[in-house]
């Protein structure tokens, strides 16, 4: 669980740094890291699909557990779900008296921390083969992302990284019940479908195109599903 708590304490660190020297970290400075995290996480996606492409079984499943995965989240509204209840205590009346409150950034941070591709995938390949990749590159986007949200929320966003502990720690320890039943193949192609839903969220996060990739969540059960199946 290297990985693991690796991310927790970026999250520690990126909510002292930001709400300590929040008058430090002006917009323009949180942007550029943005930009920065956004191509970084749209690269890493694409290169797991280049790289499992080829040992691909099933060259097509991808297309499949995206349509699948997409119709499925967008019918559920999984991104409006979650905009919703992130914006939820920021529409208590008595919250602009007060300037914004903790609550409000906990439930926020901890959605951005939890619910993505890398936070899913990353416990997972660290508890099978050892790879921490994408754990070190989730922790270095939380690390960022975490520094803005302290700058409006506080140094109490700090609270966040044990809700991700919890998260990350079931993941890998679940990883380690059923290792059996997950094969090679069924890594290779959770890989290329966990690959295009991080070039998405790169892309969202460099604002080119909101591809609502919550909605895309439930693509990742395709290839698991159809393995134990047919393969």
């Amino acid at each position: 669980m290297i990985g693991t708590f690796v991310n927790v304490g970026t999250i520690i660190i990126g909510s002292l740094v930001g709400g300590l020297f929040k008058k430090i970290l002006s917009d323009r400075v949180n942007k550029a890291l943005f930009i920065a995290m956004g191509l970084a996480a749209f690269g890493l996606g694409i290169n797991s699909v280049v790289q499992n492409m080829p040992d691909s079984k099933f060259p097509v499943l991808f297309i499949a557990s995206l349509a699948i995965g997409g119709a499925v989240g967008t019918m559920i509204d999984i991104d409006g779900r979650v905009g919703r209840l992130t914006s939820r205590s920021s529409s208590d009346s008595g919250s602009s008296a007060s300037g914004p409150r903790l609550g409000e950034g906990l439930v926020t941070g901890c959605l951005l921390y939890c619910i993505g591709t890398l936070s899913i995938l990353g416990p997972v390949q660290s508890a099978l083969n050892g790879d921490h990749t994408f754990l070190f590159t989730n922790a270095t986007l939380d690390l960022v992302t975490s520094m803005v949200l302290a700058t409006t929320y506080g140094v109490g966003m700090c609270l966040a990284a044990g809700v991700l502990l919890l998260w990350q720690g079931s993941i890998y320890g679940l990883t380690l019940l059923v290792g059996n039943f997950i094969t090679d193949t069924m890594m290779c192609e959770l890989s290329i479908v966990g690959g295009f839903l991080i070039a998405m969220s790169g892309l969202g996060i460099l604002e080119i195109k909101d591809c609502k990739t919550l909605n895309f969540l439930p693509a990742l059960i395709v290839p698991p599903v159809w393995c134990l199946l047919f393969a």
